[in-house]
């Protein structure tokens, strides 16, 4: 039934392993997929992982830094997998816990241990249990409840009640009749007195029809209607010129280009603009991208100086008093003993995860990945030994930030420059095409890319492949003028740097981006960013065409734009955007996004979640980071920085 079963440390070393009878297949593929993708992404919150056609269950045992997997086929439900794992890792651990304490696990290996006959006890006791569980004797009709109801109890009447088994049929015509109310005796000689059984709160009978009669004529009364006043006649209002500001200072600014679209003459005129803007800076931008700042990493970092002054106070008093108290086995030894030794359960650390898992839900983090962080969390801690002079919140503290970085850090680095001069080798244009739900900013952060890409020396080719909105060529085609007036073609041979590859609109983007690569290629251009249609995750026609665009042309980067703003809104776009490319994908193995640009950094402070959830949806990296409105602001993503801003009370 089970295909394998071993036993391994965190640091690589296998201990022991089990394979199934008639299993060929090794069980390395499987189980090196499962440390790639969730012991080291830290996703260890669910305890059961999908590898092709095996299902993976694990077990982690801190204390002796061990892991425990069992694998099994999907198609298979054993009932019984979870109990067998914890009673083989119970088993394992109480035999052979002195080899571990003492020598550790490259020792036990060399003992030649023997753990085959108990793990064999062990499985055929969980089977065993498992079929008495499944082989349950079902009950008879004369134990069940309906064999005890006669045949006239179960027969309904037309209005839904059912006969009566005694008294006969039940009269159709006869209606229920109201309990006739009972007469209310009135003592002569009480009459004047209070009563509180009326309900006029012990009012005397004169009292009573004093009242009756002011209600009356309060009813009666005529109203008398108030003279409305006639509104005054308001002056229409002239509307005025409104006079931009540049930057809060006295000097205006002309903002209206509409007189020079559409023709080349003014060239000249945009390179001055260009030039006399002081938010542009040329050549700022060679090489790798500067990191993202956040302001708290420095407040994170002086705490953590000071956490260790303390330490080393607290350190400085201990060794004085056990000096004075009789050496190592005074105080000292008597605090360790108290406190280095306590095993952290999951009941201690359940008050700070909560805290932790609110903590994040306000930091804009989606709540289901913020539950499954801390159960992560949880999981990785249970059973380990806390440090001397360590508090349960500072150690959950300290083990989230680290899955936190872990999970930001890319398991593969995308280096963009190299591998555009790869696929110069090549002979080929560089493809990025990127996609996102409307409004979050891709047009912009295309050109920022492309400002980015001109300053490393490269010559780009933008693809305009939103033939559905309104006014989509128009603003690349005015990104591309201002993008060549800040690098004139005479500073480049002759040749513009970036060029606009458009048809209009209405028309298939899978074949417009075709036409475009085809171009490229044969113009010798370098890169070429493919636009496409803003489209929310839900219209189907659109996720079909834009999965028909990335299997037919198959770019070698695929970016998803979401912004910084949301939080359990791109768990649900990114989920949905890579179902609906593996679903109406042509090929066997279909292309999913591959990164993220993450817009609008600057404007959400420490509230930085959204990182969080992007990253641990898709497992990809976050490429770009747009942290402003000129092509100046783009950055790459410090993932230290981020879990600082993250953790920032």
């Amino acid at each position: 039934m089970l295909d394998f079963f071993t036993i391994f440390s965190k640091g690589g070393i296998v201990l022991w392993c089990f394979q199934g009878a008639g299993v060929t297949e090794s069980f390395t593929g499987p189980v090196n997929a499962l440390i790639r993708s969730v012991i080291l992404q830290e996703r260890s919150g669910n305890n059961s992982y999908t590898h092709e056609a095996l299902n993976l269950k694990y077990k982690l045992d801190n204390e002796f830094e061990l892991i425990f997997v069992v694998g099994f086929q999907k198609i298979l439900t054993l009932t019984y997998v979870d109990k067998f794992i914890d009673d083989v890792q119970l088993h394992f651990r109480d035999r052979y816990k002195n080899e571990l304490e003492q020598k550790g696990p490259l020792k036990l290996i060399q003992n030649n241990f023997e753990f085959e006959d108990d793990f064999s006890m062990l499985l055929r006791d969980a089977e065993k249990s498992s079929k008495a569980r499944s082989q349950g004797n079902m009950r008879t009709f004369v134990q069940s409840e309906k064999s005890q109801k006669t045949v006239k109890s179960m027969i309904e009447t037309k209005g839904g009640e059912k006969v009566k088994e005694q008294g006969g049929k039940k009269n159709k015509n006869a209606k229920k009749e109201a309990p006739a109310a009972e007469p209310v005796k009135v003592d002569p000689a009480k009459a004047g007195q209070k009563t509180v059984e009326n309900g006029d709160q012990g009012l005397t009978s004169e009292e009573i029809m004093q009242n009756r009669e002011k209600l009356f004529r309060k009813r009666t009364a005529v109203p008398t209607e108030k003279p409305i006043k006639s509104p005054k006649p308001q002056k229409p209002r002239e509307k005025q010129m409104r006079v931009w500001h540049n930057a809060g200072k006295g000097t205006t600014k002309e903002l209206d280009y509409s007189g020079r679209n559409g023709d080349g003459s003014s060239n000249g005129d945009q390179n001055q603009e260009a030039q006399r803007d002081p938010e542009m800076q040329l050549n700022s931008m060679k090489g790798d991208l500067l990191s993202v700042d956040c302001e708290s990493s420095e407040e994170e970092e002086e705490e953590m100086e000071e956490e260790k002054e303390e330490r080393v106070v607290v350190n400085q008093k201990i060794k004085t008093s056990s000096k004075k108290s009789g050496g190592f086995g005074g105080m000292f030894g008597m605090l360790k003993g108290l406190v280095g030794s306590k095993s952290l359960t999951r009941e201690d650390m359940e008050p700070v995860l909560e805290k932790m898992k609110d903590h994040l839900i306000a930091k804009n983090v989606a709540a289901d990945i913020s539950s499954k962080l801390c159960d992560s969390v949880a999981i990785k801690l249970e059973g380990k030994v806390m440090g001397t002079f360590t508090t349960v919140a500072s150690t959950v503290k300290q083990a989230l930030q680290g899955s936190l970085v872990q999970i930001l850090q890319p398991k593969r680095r995308v280096d963009i420059l190299r591998d555009v001069m790869d696929a110069q080798s090549q002979r080929r244009p560089f493809v990025i095409t990127f996609c996102g739900v409307n409004g979050v900013g891709k047009s912009t952060n295309l050109a920022k890319i492309s400002f980015w890409l001109i300053e490393n020396g490269f010559t780009v080719l933008i693809a305009a492949c939103d033939t559905f909105r309104a006014g989509a060529v128009e603003q690349l085609r005015t990104h591309q003028r201002r993008l060549n007036s800040l690098h004139p073609p005479e500073q480049h041979g002759g040749r513009p740097v970036v060029q606009l590859y458009e048809k209009g609109y209405g028309k298939d983007a899978a074949g417009i981006a075709m036409e475009a690569i085809a171009y490229a290629r044969n113009q010798t251009f370098d890169v070429v960013l493919v636009d496409t249609a803003g489209r929310m995750q839900d219209n189907t026609p659109l996720m079909t065409a834009l999965a028909k665009l990335i299997a037919i042309n198959m770019p070698d980067l695929v970016l998803f734009v979401g912004e910084a703003l949301v939080g359990n809104e791109a768990v649900d776009q990114l989920v949905k955007f890579n179902q609906a490319l593996a679903d109406h994908s042509m090929s066997e193995k279909p292309r999913l996004i591959d990164g993220i640009v993450l817009t609008k950094f600057d404007t959400i402070d420490d509230k930085v979640g959204a990182a969080i959830s992007m990253t641990y949806i898709t497992g990809q990296p976050i490429v770009f980071v747009g942290t402003g409105q000129t092509y100046n602001d783009l950055r790459s993503l410090n993932a230290r920085a981020v879990v600082s801003a993250l953790m920032k009370a």
